[in-house]
């Protein structure tokens, strides 16, 4: 069974990209355009892996990390940050409220795969 993945972006170009790489991988893809659309996507379903932009209309990834890190069902979710935010203060935060992986926009598809392989196992 294929492992689903929400991919969490307000550039639907980043959304395509990302989820055309990661169903090219055989991943199952959920797409939301910023954090609140993300929250309503939560709905108690397996999700394996979050990736997230961090700076977001309406609400923003950190944030959205936050709140979904509070859901009992999503509390182990592993997260990815993709962002063209690469400064140590920011990734400390997305650190803090529970990413486990930061990748910087631009990015090459090989790269996010690699982060992913290495977040859901088999």
């Amino acid at each position: 069974m294929a492992k689903t993945i929400l991919i969490v972006d307000d550039s639907i170009s980043i959304r395509q990209v990302v989820g055309m790489a990661l169903k090219g991988a055989g991943y199952d893809v959920i797409e939301a355009r910023d954090g609140q659309d993300a929250l309503t996507k939560l709905t108690g379903q397996k999700i394996h892996l979050i990736i997230s932009d961090v700076n977001m209309p309406n609400m923003d990834g950190i944030t959205f990390l936050k709140a979904a890190k509070q859901m009992p069902a999503y509390r182990f979710t592993p997260v990815i940050m993709l962002t063209t935010e690469a400064g140590a203060d920011k990734k400390a935060e997305g650190q803090a409220a529970g990413a486990k992986a930061w990748v910087v926009k631009p990015f090459q598809p090989a790269q996010m795969l690699n982060a992913v392989s290495k977040l859901i196992l088999p």
